[in-house]
């Protein structure tokens, strides 16, 4: 399964209702693993975003229907990033001219 990193911003509705922020966490567990997307951990951050989501599926396809889900509920914005494991990055580098 390939890796995502998805940094999210709260938006009003989603600070308004801050003290929801980890039920609304298990929830997105919960909707992911129905879509097909493993959500390995849930970090809520400090600095420019307020959570970051440690997640693995299948394919871009499958992380971004999951991410704009997420989005489509009001209460974040995402930022999705594939992310490579050594192994599958040092593929990639083999491929280089």
């Amino acid at each position: 399964m390939a890796a995502y990193i998805i940094m999210t911003h709260f938006t009003e509705q989603g600070v308004r209702n801050i003290k929801d922020s980890p039920k609304r966490g298990q929830a997105s567990i919960a909707l992911g693993k129905k879509m097909g997307v493993k959500v390995k951990e849930i970090f809520w951050t400090l600095g420019p975003y307020d959570t970051v989501v440690l997640a693995e599926a299948a394919n871009d396809e499958t992380a971004t229907a999951f991410a704009l889900s997420l989005a489509s509920r009001g209460n974040v914005k995402t930022l999705t990033m594939r992310a490579y494991r050594a192994k599958e990055f040092s593929g990639i580098l083999r491929k280089l001219s």
